[in-house]
């Protein structure tokens, strides 16, 4: 990871460089501190409080990963790769880490598998995870500082097939709560944390069902299935939330965009796929 110090910050120390300019975590900046040439400038070692001058060229020198998942040959598609991250096209009913009952069969796995391949090794981690049933765009960090800054720099646009007639926009501004009773179904009630879906429709389909495009505010636990399911609205497939699998065998939900800032050139980047989606949504 490069950095150049700008005219504007010239006389910056580096832990405040990197803290308050980079969005370099306190625990990435101990770690960097403690491997071997973790931070250097112009090529050479540099410590955490010497000063910066404007051009210095700031180098990041992660202490390697290491991979704990089985690498397993899976079809997953991989639409954006560079040195910082890589973006899947996760197919539905695949889980996105191992579970009891999926150990060999999910995204970690074939991640682990293309970056044998590629002859690198680090760990998975995932910036937005989506439920087993539910495909689209994955972003994975390739580093722990990548996987921060990203989490702060994301916005992901998803469509969903809802039952019903909905029509023009809106927000869902309502509190989410686990439903009593259940290990992981959510509802709207009090108590809950605040969870905030914005939402607009592309397609009507007679009144059976509405395409939309969702944007989230926030990112709670079953989101855009607990709002539209109690708005009177699940999604297609969605037999958890009350949705009719009669015509689709999981629920109609797909991440098709992703748009970041890149956490190394600190340009905005949009990476889009949705023609599988809908695909299988024409047809009804």
């Amino acid at each position: 990871m490069r950095f150049t110090v700008p005219v504007e910050l010239d006389r910056i120390c580096v832990k405040d460089f990197l803290r308050k300019h980079c969005s370099v975590s306190a625990r990435t900046l101990t770690k960097l501190k403690r491997t071997e040439m973790g931070i250097t400038r112009n090529g050479e070692h540099i410590r955490s409080i010497d000063i910066l001058r404007a051009g210095d060229i700031i180098d990041l020198n992660f202490p390697k990963d290491h991979m704990y998942i089985e690498p397993v040959d899976l079809p997953v598609e991989v639409v954006y790769e560079d040195d910082q991250i890589i973006i899947f096209n996760k197919p539905p009913h695949m889980p996105v880490h191992p579970v009891k009952d999926h150990k060999l069969d999910t995204l970690a796995n074939a991640a682990a598998f293309h970056a044998l391949n590629k002859g690198e090794n680090y760990i998975f981690r995932v910036i937005n995870r989506l439920d087993k049933d539910t495909s689209g765009l994955v972003l994975s960090a390739k580093n722990a500082y990548a996987a921060a800054f990203l989490k702060n720099h994301t916005e992901k646009l998803y469509f969903a097939l809802c039952e019903g007639r909905i029509e023009g926009s809106g927000t869902i501004d309502e509190p989410l709560r686990l439903k009593e009773g259940h290990g992981i179904q959510r509802e709207i009630g009090e108590g809950g944390v605040r969870a905030v879906t914005h939402y607009k429709a592309v397609k009507n389909y007679n009144d059976e069902y509405t395409l939309l495009e969702i944007r989230l505010e926030t990112g709670r636990t079953h989101q855009i299935r607990a709002h539209f399911s109690c708005k009177g609205h699940p999604l297609a497939g969605d037999d958890m939330y009350g949705g009719s699998t009669e015509k689709f065998p999981r629920q109609c939900l797909h991440c098709g965009e992703i748009r970041f800032i890149h956490p190394e050139s600190g340009k905005e980047l949009t990476v889009r796929n949705d023609i599988n989606f809908f695909k299988e949504v024409k047809c009804i």
